[in-house]
């Protein structure tokens, strides 16, 4: 009997035993599935985060460049191809908004106060007029102008060595660019008339012909002029200066260099030798200007948007700058079909442009 009450308090102390070993077993099974779980889970999130980090955005930053131009034509178009590559060879990523007013403030008013509405980061202002409309529309928003003529006085900048707080560019004309012309039509057209189709209401082109009758005093030479309104009175308004005109100049004028044909057609039929004010239109049917490279001044500008949108500099920081040079240009085909008599002078002075016919 005893034996048997031995055995049994053996057996029961060897099974509490096992059920402890068993109850630790357990227990310890569940801490380490607890540590296996988070575990995993701190790999699902690591995981998590590299994919979050694969679909973050690149540094690389996208800039948003509203461009505005009064009216296209080769001059203002060649500046524009000029400033997109000044920043694509900066390596800018950049979007493009281009808008031509169509040769209308209206147009150009509303397309300023479109770009600050939706908040671009810098306005390319192509022309006067746009950069007028753009400095109306914003105090903020950088504007870059080019094609301008005269930034001081169609109230642009202060001064050109202190622009305002938000405007500065490069100008379209340089210093000498019409006292060199009327000179060179007092050498080789001495006593001639000049004369003058522009648009009135162009601030650019009335600095120009001020300039132009500024530089003809004390010479042997005289003006008449004729204004226009839009691009369509631009034959009639040539017309009626035949009879009186001895030669045609026509400064950068947007609206009449826009119908630049009809006045070569006229210098053509009469007989009329026909002076421009840029390259371009020597290649439309010019006889010759002493000139500047629109597509360089563009590019120009653009070097001073990288400036300001990288952060580098500010348009305060920028003065407003003028071409850095100008050459006497010469379409010989023109000269011919206007009637100029050649002059040997001018096969070492000038550099030669072909007419190039509209695509």
């Amino acid at each position: 009997m005893k034996k048997n009450l031995l055995l049994l308090l053996i057996i029961a102390f060897f099974s509490a035993l096992v059920l402890a070993a068993c109850g630790t077993s357990d227990e310890t099974d569940n801490t380490n599935g607890g540590s296996g779980s988070d575990a995993e889970e701190t790999e699902e999130n690591t995981e998590e985060t590299e994919g979050e980090e694969e679909e973050a955005p690149s540094d690389d930053e996208v800039y948003q460049i509203g461009a505005t131009q009064i009216v296209e034509h080769p001059s203002l178009d060649a500046a524009y191809e000029g400033f997109q590559d000044a920043i694509a060879d900066a390596g800018l990523e950049v979007e493009y908004d281009f808008q031509s007013a169509q040769n209308d403030q209206n147009n150009a008013t509303t397309i300023a106060n479109n770009f600050v509405a939706d908040g671009v980061d810098l306005i390319f202002a192509n022309s006067t007029p746009s950069a007028q409309s753009a400095l109306q529309a914003t105090s903020d928003i950088p504007i870059l102008f080019t094609s301008v003529t005269d930034a001081v006085e169609s109230g642009l900048v202060e001064s050109l060595d202190q622009p305002g707080e938000n405007i500065t560019g490069v100008l379209d004309l340089h210093p000498d660019s019409v006292t060199r012309t009327v000179e060179f039509i007092d050498n080789y057209f001495e006593g001639a008339t000049i004369g003058l189709v522009y648009s009135a209401g162009e601030a650019n082109s009335v600095a120009q012909i001020e300039a132009v009758n500024e530089a003809v005093e004390g010479t042997s030479l005289s003006t008449t002029e004729a204004t226009v309104g839009n691009s369509s009175e631009v034959q009639q308004a040539t017309n009626s200066l035949v009879g009186d005109a001895d030669v045609f100049f026509i400064i950068t004028d947007n609206t009449v260099v826009s119908a630049l044909e009809t006045v070569v057609s006229v210098a053509e039929e009469q007989g009329i030798p026909l002076f421009v004010g840029e390259p371009d239109s020597v290649q439309r049917g010019g006889f010759a200007t002493f000139g500047i490279d629109y597509h360089t001044i563009g590019y120009r500008t653009g070097e001073m948007a990288v400036e300001v949108l990288t952060g580098d500099k500010t348009t305060v920081d920028i003065p407003v700058e003028v071409p850095p040079s100008m050459q006497l240009f010469i379409n010989k085909e023109a000269a011919e079909a206007q009637g100029v008599e050649w002059n040997e002078d001018w096969d070492e002075d000038a550099e030669f442009l072909e007419t190039t016919e509209e695509e």
